[in-house]
């Protein structure tokens, strides 16, 4: 027997996170392009470029507007997390 008496089990919590007094960290917005003309100068693009929680997302978005980023004169794209380079330059020319 527990020295304080009887225990009564606790009641399982389905929404655990409902009671958190300390919200969750949002993930840092870690994965951008670097967007640049086939001869590596920078591009300033009208629309600015996202950053994304995840690879993926940044590698769905360059494969839904890459079309348009070469309207806007860019050549190629490298991806980074943070400052490091992930992959590329790569090509951003219809081949």
């Amino acid at each position: 027997m527990h020295p304080r008496g009887p225990q009564t089990p606790m009641p399982a919590l389905p929404n655990v996170h409902r009671y958190m007094t300390t919200p969750f960290k949002e993930q840092p917005m870690a994965w951008t392009w670097r967007i640049e003309t086939s001869e590596g100068d920078p591009v300033a693009l009208e629309s600015g470029v996202p950053a994304f929680t995840s690879q993926s997302d940044a590698e769905s978005w360059l494969g839904e507007v890459w079309r348009e980023l070469a309207d806007e004169g860019a050549g190629q794209a490298t991806l980074l997390e943070h400052d490091r380079v992930v992959y590329g330059p790569m090509s951003l020319a219809a081949e």
